[in-house]
């Protein structure tokens, strides 16, 4: 039987691994679920929503709205503050769309002329 310090280095390797493994599913699990403007949905005036929320990263955006009327664009610092949608942003148009909280900084707006500048916009910072 093989021992010695080659296999203890390979079996502390395969425990550090399989433990970041579990790290990583457990992410997922600890995240909550946000409903984007509360009862209401995603609407105008949506962007005072997240005060005295607390985001991190792997958190859960239900965006809940009549999608003749709205849409969600992920945008950048510069589409949020420009109320414009960048070359290759990604719209979502169902009515009940999911995203996903990036670490960091996360932009938000609808796409549909004046509706952005009317406050359906979110900023949200996760941790």
């Amino acid at each position: 039987m093989y021992g010695g310090r080659g296999s203890a280095t390979l079996t502390l390797v395969t425990w550090a691994a399989l433990l970041c493994l579990v790290l990583v599913q457990l992410e997922p699990a600890n995240a909550a679920t946000y409903t984007v403007g509360g009862p209401g949905g995603w609407g105008l005036n949506s962007d005072t929503w997240p005060k005295g929320k607390r985001f991190r990263a792997g958190d859960v955006l239900v965006f809940n709205y009549d999608a003749t009327m709205h849409n969600v664009v992920a945008v950048n610092r510069n589409g949020y503050q420009s109320c414009s949608s960048p070359a290759g942003a990604k719209v979502l148009s169902t009515g009940k769309d999911q995203v996903r909280l990036a670490r960091g900084q996360n932009y938000f707006i609808c796409g549909n002329s004046g509706h952005c500048q009317s406050g359906m916009r979110l900023a949200i910072n996760a941790l």
